[in-house]
C-alpha cells in the first residue's frame, strides 16, 4: 500500500469498472441486496447524469478504492432538501485509514452546498462495523424502518 495519498473526488463514466467492483464488494457484505454487474453499471450511469445526485470516488495508486453516493430529496418534516447517501464502500485493503470518512465529510460538503438539512441512509443491520463507522460520525438511529415493494 501506498503511503496513504488518496484523492476525494467526483466520479467519471472512466470510474464505472472501478465502481461496478466496489458494489460487487458491497453486496456481498449486504443481504438484501445481489452483485449485478449489469444492473450496477445502469444504475451508476444514471447516478452519474443525474444533477441530483453525486457520486465520489476515492482514488490512490491510480484506481478507485472507495466510493459514497447521495442523492438529493424533498423532505416534508425538513420543509426541504435532505440527502439519501448510499452506497458506501472502500475496499478491503483500504478500510481502517480514513478513506470513508473523507468521502463522508466530501458528500456531506455536496450537501452543505445544496442546503440540505439532514441526511440519510440505510444500513445492514448486521454489518457492525459499518453501524460502529456510522455511529462514529455522529450519525443516529431512528424509530423508523426501511419497507419495500419491487414494481415492475
Amino acid at each position: 500500500m501506498s503511503d496513504l495519498r488518496v484523492s476525494i473526488r467526483a466520479a467519471t463514466t472512466a470510474d464505472l469498472e472501478g465502481l461496478v467492483a466496489l458494489l460487487a464488494v458491497l453486496f456481498s457484505i449486504e443481504q438484501d441486496f445481489i452483485a449485478d454487474k449489469g444492473r450496477q453499471r445502469q444504475g451508476l450511469a444514471l447516478m452519474l447524469a443525474n444533477e441530483r445526485g453525486r457520486v465520489l470516488v476515492a482514488e490512490a495508486d491510480g484506481r478507485v478504492v472507495g466510493m459514497c453516493s447521495g442523492q438529493l430529496l424533498v423532505s416534508t418534516a425538513e420543509g426541504g432538501l435532505s440527502l439519501l447517501v448510499e452506497d458506501v464502500v472502500v475496499d478491503k485493503e483500504w478500510r481502517g485509514h480514513g478513506i470513508g470518512r473523507l468521502l463522508m465529510a466530501a458528500l456531506s460538503d455536496w450537501a452543505s452546498q445544496h442546503q440540505v438539512s439532514r441526511l440519510q441512509l440505510l444500513a445492514d443491520r448486521n454489518n457492525l462495523p459499518a453501524l460502529a463507522f456510522y455511529q462514529g460520525l455522529g450519525w443516529q438511529t431512528t424509530e423508523l424502518i426501511c419497507l419495500r415493494r419491487y414494481h415492475r
